[in-house]
């Protein structure tokens, strides 16, 4: 039986928590807000519930949920090799709208889908949410709506496209701002050198190149981004400088007929030098995409990995 709890209420918010970490491991689904959109959450280490998420939204499992999880300390127990930007970027935005594409741990029992061996994961910024991933651990989450329909902001519209197929709503309000859109988390793959956004949202590229300069834009490439500086060989000393061109006095002017050609003035070559320019439902479902859906009410990066709650 579905039902809907009103975690405004205190009341209400204590009972929701516990009857969701309840249908959480019953293997069963249940939806909770974010600080981005609504998303449709279940155990992340139960191939069965990844698979009733994947079902109610009408997705496959070449797009997979991303993972939220409760504390950035958590990243470590469930990615491996972990660049340091990498870690720059948790630090810098979690809990937050950011969604990084990671390589899994090997060793974790868990099917999230194809995920090529990757995992998409976050740290949302939102009490509520926090909370539950306190009393369950990671769980898979994407946005909460079905694939191709607007995400949810808030539970009864989620209710309206997920219906029984979920326990337990958690209403929160509206996410991110009642009158506000909803906003995805912005997906990052930190698997390729140099990362890459997969998915624009709540975190502005230049925002990220404060913390990683190189980090690509969408469609972007390596020499698009390239920013060109004089190298020190190419500047001409102002003692060295080439004294301007003098004009002779008119009477020593040549005929016409006899015209001495123009004065050419070599000019020092200079070698530029090529740096790096300086520096979110999901697909938080698709690792890249399955994020989206993933939490925000946005699946996310299902792709590689999602963590839109997107």
């Amino acid at each position: 039986m579905t039902t809907t709890y009103n975690c405004t209420s205190e009341e209400q918010r204590a009972e929701g928590l516990q009857h969701a970490q309840r249908a959480i491991s019953e293997k069963k689904c249940i939806v909770m807000p974010t600080d981005t959109v609504y998303g449709i959450a279940a155990d992340a280490f139960s191939p069965l519930a990844v698979t009733m998420l994947l079902a109610s939204k009408g997705r496959s499992r070449q797009m997979p949920p991303p993972v939220l999880i409760p504390r950035v300390n958590a990243l470590d127990g469930l990615a491996t090799d972990v660049p340091a930007d990498a870690r720059a970027l948790a630090q810098a935005f979690w809990p937050g709208g950011l969604t990084l594409i990671l390589h899994a741990q090997p060793s974790l029992d868990w099917d999230l889908g194809d995920t090529k061996g990757t995992v998409a994961l976050r740290m949302p910024d939102d009490h509520l949410a926090l909370d539950l991933l306190s009393m369950t651990g990671p769980l898979a989450v994407s946005s909460a709506n079905r694939t191709g329909q607007e995400a949810a902001q808030t539970a009864s519209e989620a209710r309206l496209q997920l219906a029984e197929s979920v326990e337990v709503y958690l209403e929160g309000g509206f996410r991110p701002v009642k009158g506000t859109n909803a906003v995805p988390s912005t997906i990052v793959d930190a698997t390729s050198t140099p990362f890459r956004v997969v998915r624009q949202g709540a975190i502005e590229l230049e925002r990220l190149r404060e913390i990683v300069p190189s980090i690509l834009g969408i469609g972007e490439t390596v020499d698009a981004v390239a920013v060109d500086v004089p190298s020190e060989e190419s500047v001409v000393p102002e003692e060295t400088a080439v004294p301007e061109k003098t004009v002779a006095p008119e009477e020593t002017v040549a005929p016409e007929e006899t015209a001495v050609p123009e004065e050419t003035v070599a000019a020092d070559a200079t070698s530029q030098q090529e740096v790096p320019a300086a520096n979110g439902e999901p697909a938080e479902e698709t690792q890249a995409a399955a994020v989206e859906d993933s939490v925000s009410g946005s699946p996310a990066p299902e792709a590689r990995s999602e963590a839109k709650p997107e």
